[in-house]
């Protein structure tokens, strides 16, 4: 299954990119807040909690409800910044903590939170005015989600952090805490189960029924990480 981008296509920058304007190190900041600067954990928070907002918003509808799973994120964070390996990438360990706490929160409830991938979470904007029919957009997202509730949780985890949110394979064997080889075959065993379930849903549509094409399907199957 090539990467489908016309789901809820975004840029969005690698945990491992540089900061901004070749600004203080992660770890330089974190070796800061354990000795007692709060303005560099107030660094920290300014330079994740957009990204952490965007990815607890795939899970969650509610934007005052991510709100509050993102500070008790940093909190978490914050309480347990002693417990951080400084060998490893700070970025994945906050995502680690956040998602688990999406996670948690959902399964508590016993609510199937993935028919939530494609809310206004990502964007607000209305369709594109210069599109054909924007209902065909609308008719794409709802058959993603339907597609996406018959996968297993640890499959539609990896695919979402990786073919949603953009997260590298290598970003997210570290968030999930799991070896690269098993979110490389999580998210192949993803992709099929994907690719699989929407044929059949395709199949059994109605004559007369718009036919959507497999998201991505106009690209190259190959995914190359970054």
């Amino acid at each position: 299954m090539a990467r489908p981008h016309t789901m809820s296509e975004i840029d969005t920058q690698s945990l491992e990119s540089p900061p901004p304007g070749g600004g203080v190190s992660d770890a330089r900041l974190v070796e800061a807040v354990r000795k007692g600067d709060h303005d560099a954990f107030g660094e920290l928070v300014k330079r994740y909690e957009g990204r952490l907002m965007s990815v607890l918003l795939r899970f969650v509808r509610d934007r005052e409800l991510a709100r509050d799973l993102s500070q008790e994120t940093f909190l978490r964070v914050y309480e347990r910044i002693e417990q951080f390996d400084p060998s490893r990438r700070f970025g994945p360990w906050l995502f680690r903590i956040g998602v688990n706490l999406g996670l948690d929160y959902m399964r508590k409830r016993k609510r199937r939170l993935w028919p939530l991938l494609f809310s206004e979470s990502r964007s607000e904007t209305p369709p594109d005015p210069s599109s054909s029919d924007p209902r065909q957009q609308l008719d794409l997202e709802q058959e993603v989600r339907h597609v996406l509730e018959g996968i297993p949780e640890h499959y539609r985890t990896v695919l979402v952090l990786r073919d949603l949110e953009n997260f590298s394979t290598s970003e997210i064997a570290a968030i999930l805490n799991r070896k690269e080889a098993t979110i490389r075959w999580r998210l192949a065993e993803a992709r099929t189960k994907f690719k699989q379930i929407w044929t059949r849903r395709q199949a059994e549509r109605k004559p007369g029924d718009l036919v959507i094409p497999l998201p991505g399907s106009e690209e190259s199957d190959h995914d190359v990480d970054e």
